[in-house]
């Protein structure tokens, strides 16, 4: 494994654990030419996911796009990296288990709002609106109105 900072090959293994959903080890490694220590990720490689987008496109799942996306939604909010990571995982799972093959943006769309809409709204909502391309105040609003119906009802 490269250091990230010196990219020198040679380090050491400082700490192995099981990641928090079972499907990952995490390692502590430390690069012995900088002393730099940094986290990887090791996954089994499971079959490979294409994701079909909008335009029929068809691309490799990729965990860091998806990461990249919730983390601009959850910006600023009460929720940590690991969570994060935990709701891919969730979602990648899900996805693996359902399909075969192939997934659409629009499912993976579906499964982040469902999760998101449970953990944190303000999140959910900022995501939807990229997500559903809003164009306007009405769009929010309209999606709103469901969620405080229920909190009213509740």
């Amino acid at each position: 494994m490269r250091c990230p900072i010196c990219r020198c090959d040679n380090d050491r293994v400082v700490d192995s654990r099981a990641s928090t959903d079972g499907f990952a080890i995490r390692r502590r490694r430390e690069c012995l030419s900088c002393n730099h220590r940094y986290t990887t990720y090791e996954r089994l490689e499971e079959r490979l996911i294409k994701v079909v987008k909008r335009n029929n496109a068809r691309e490799p799942f990729n965990r860091e796009k998806m990461r990249v996306g919730i983390a601009k939604a959850c910006w600023k909010r009460p929720l940590n990296d690991e969570q994060i990571d935990a709701l891919i995982t969730e979602i990648e799972n899900e996805a693996c288990a359902l399909i075969d093959g192939e997934i659409t943006t629009e499912q993976l769309g579906q499964m982040v709002m469902e999760r998101l809409r449970q953990i944190d709204q303000v999140a959910f909502v900022r995501f939807a609106s990229v997500y559903r391309r809003f164009e306007d105040v009405r769009d929010f609003v309209d999606e709103l109105r469901p969620m405080l119906q229920r909190d009213q009802e509740d």
